[in-house]
């Protein structure tokens, strides 16, 4: 245990300085988290957090920010995205050190240059009451919110919902008023996304639930898929997953995308593709026992 805390604390210092470093360095200020930071300091005003068509997140996401409204943006940002890449590592150990490659996939570097929620929501996937992250960014946290549900979480969920209601009553109505702006692609309507449905072959698996789910959410840019690296649990699986997802960043280096589905498509070929083949791959090549006991259903009584 304490072995798993010193790792997970040096992982995510290590994350908080860089991630500093680049918001520092590119002039961005907090970034994406920067509308949590706003929304928090509208909600402590009693002011509308949707006055532009930009603020686009659920009101949740500015109970996260409320410990780093008094902080300068570069710092807030850097603390938000080095914790929660310390909660990520910290349950990523929980099944084996193996695990911390995660974070060499292309998505983690992609969502540490604008400070991202992907980690934070990853990291729920393994601590239920950490679950009320997925509340934050719907879109990529109702696959996690689905396949990890349990007692503890829901409750966790549901206390968050309400206590958001009683602050401002009228949010998800103004909320919704937002969507319309939002640019995104879905991976199942992306050539060749419609080949995703092929995970059905392993319907009894948790992980394939998972993808699919993902794959028939809105999303915008390749960090929303982090949270598809709970699917590999071996070795092989994660580094040559990780692996692959680099040519979307290499093709996003040389290529800027023209539209969202410029990003959907490459999204699709090096990342969901990649993770389907591990799902059926399984199929000739089981995992070990450690393996198969977390990709079993989710259990409500957890």
């Amino acid at each position: 245990m304490r072995l798993r805390i010193l790792i997970s604390g040096v992982i995510g210092l290590a994350a908080g300085l860089f991630c500093w470093f680049l918001l520092t360095h590119f002039h961005q200020g907090a970034a994406d988290f920067s509308w949590a930071i706003r929304a928090a300091r509208s909600m402590l005003a009693r002011q509308n957090p949707y006055d532009t068509p930009l603020a686009q997140y659920p009101l949740t996401a500015a109970f996260f920010a409320l410990p780093f409204v008094w902080l300068p943006p570069e710092l807030a940002a850097a603390l938000f995205y080095g914790g929660s890449s310390a909660l990520l590592a910290f349950g990523l150990t929980r099944h084996g050190y193996h695990r911390l490659l995660v974070f060499l996939a292309y998505p983690y570097w992609a969502g540490l240059i604008t400070a991202q929620w992907a980690p934070l929501i990853m990291a729920s996937a393994f601590f239920p009451l950490l679950l009320p992250a997925t509340m934050v960014k719907p879109q990529i946290g109702l696959p996690v919110f689905l396949t990890r549900l349990s007692r503890r979480g829901f409750v966790a969920c549901a206390a968050l919902g309400l206590i958001t209601l009683a602050v401002t009553p009228r949010w998800p109505w103004l909320w919704l008023g937002q969507l319309g702006y939002y640019e995104h692609f879905v991976p199942l309507l992306v050539a060749p996304g419609f080949l995703l449905a092929l995970a059905l072959l392993r319907y009894r698996d948790k992980d394939a639930w998972l993808l699919l789910l993902a794959a028939a959410m809105p999303q915008r840019w390749f960090f929303d898929t982090l949270i598809l690296w709970l699917i590999p649990k071996e070795r092989r699986e994660i580094v040559w997953t990780a692996g692959i997802s680099w040519c979307a960043g290499v093709w996003r280096w040389y290529h800027a995308p023209h539209s969202p589905a410029d990003v959907g498509h490459w999204t699709v070929v090096f990342i969901y593709l990649p993770m389907l083949g591990v799902l059926l791959a399984r199929s000739l090549f089981p995992p070990d026992s450690a393996a198969v006991e977390e990709t079993r259903r989710p259990s409500m009584n957890n």
